[in-house]
């Protein structure tokens, strides 16, 4: 018997050994989520849906994200814009200047503080429905939002939140109603203005193996197109990359269409500034002239003409002479940034070339512009 009892009272240690060293489930761990999890962006998939004539849906994803639940109940998740891929190359460029501004907004961010004592009994159940309230980042507003989500336990170390219903984005809450009228004039269709996101992320604990980068599916363009780097999450913190290189874009210089094509979406952008009656830049201009520069630079041998306009207040030679200097302005602009000043050719227009009648601020707004366009030979 002693013999017994001594072989029982070694095996309750070994156990409790055993149970003292193996990794604990989401929310076990002294009421939090230590060590940390990281959002492995492989095997997350993050879309959203517009609606344009009516009835036409149409589904596009974001290439890279990265993401981070603190020990402490913070969750993040940072969005790259960039990186939106419709699967169509001047889709994905038009998404990105005219309706997020990417230059600008680069990046959607969401926050959100989950209590360790919502999932205290998801190692029992496996699967739940948590009401979640979250804060979104986008386009310069930050907004209070709440959803449902269902969380679900693959593993000890790995966990799936997956929306339950999509999550309605109305445009004007967020200042994206300039952009989707943009949207539809460039495209000539009819926008419904929200959209909805629908995710499936996937959290993996902290301390095993990295995630891998997400696989990036080019979209359908005539060029092949570069995958979206991910930058490696550190433990406990979001991915810090830079967006400008997530954008999905023809690798190498573009061929006539697709130079054609930015163009033509860049006039629409407006973005560049000057100061009232003067052909001054103002300084946030330059967050789309880099971007023009850009795409000049991988358009070589092709000559660009960059037009002035402006509105009709004023006199006709004023406002001929102001656009004018508006337009040697931007090419001097784009001359600093290395392009040559032989393939660019500044003219101005006045107001001989409104887009819409002088009758409101926001027309007169929208006349006054700069354009760009291929020269041809």
């Amino acid at each position: 018997m002693t013999g017994l009892f001594h072989f029982v009272t070694r095996l309750r240690v070994w156990l409790a050994l055993i149970m003292l060293c193996a990794p604990m489930p989401l929310a076990a761990q002294d009421a939090s989520f230590a060590p940390g999890w990281q959002i492995d962006a492989q095997s997350s998939q993050l879309r959203f849906q517009s609606v344009k004539n009516v009835t036409k849906v149409e589904s596009s994803t974001f290439a890279a994200f990265s993401g981070a639940l603190d020990a402490d109940g913070t969750l993040s998740l940072h969005v790259f814009l960039d990186s939106v891929d419709t699967k169509i190359d001047l889709r994905n460029v038009r998404m990105r200047f005219l309706l997020f501004e990417t230059f600008r907004f680069p990046e959607a961010v969401i926050t959100a503080k989950i209590n360790p004592a919502d999932l205290a009994d998801l190692p029992t159940l496996r699967r739940k429905t948590v009401h979640l309230t979250y804060t979104l980042d986008l386009h310069g507003v930050q907004k209070q939002l709440e959803t449902d989500v269902a969380v679900t336990m693959v593993d000890d170390a790995t966990v799936v939140v997956s929306s339950t219903v999509p999550v309605v984005i109305a445009t004007d809450d967020f200042g994206l109603s300039d952009g989707v009228q943009k949207l539809q004039e460039a495209a000539n269709v009819v926008i419904i203005p929200s959209g909805t996101i629908s995710f499936d992320l996937t959290l993996k604990r902290n301390g095993g193996a990295a995630p891998a980068a997400p696989a990036t599916e080019a979209p359908a363009a005539e060029a092949p197109v570069a995958e979206a780097p991910v930058a490696e999450a550190t433990a406990g913190t979001a991915a810090q990359q830079t967006p400008a290189v997530t954008a999905l874009e023809p690798t190498g210089d573009l061929d006539l269409a697709a130079c054609k094509g930015r163009f033509e979406i860049l006039s629409r952008s407006g973005n560049i500034n000057f100061h009232s009656g003067s052909a001054r830049l103002q300084p946030d201009s330059s967050a789309l002239l880099d971007s023009v520069a850009d795409i000049i630079g991988r358009c070589p041998g092709l000559n660009i003409e960059v037009s002035g306009h402006t509105d009709g207040d004023g006199s006709p030679s004023a406002n001929q002479y102001l656009s004018q200097q508006r337009a040697k302005a931007v090419v001097r602009y784009l001359v600093k940034k290395g392009l040559g000043a032989d393939r660019f050719t500044a003219t101005g227009y006045g107001e001989d070339k409104p887009l819409f009648a002088n009758d409101t601020p926001e027309h007169k707004s929208r006349n006054r512009r700069i354009e760009f366009a291929l020269v041809q030979p």
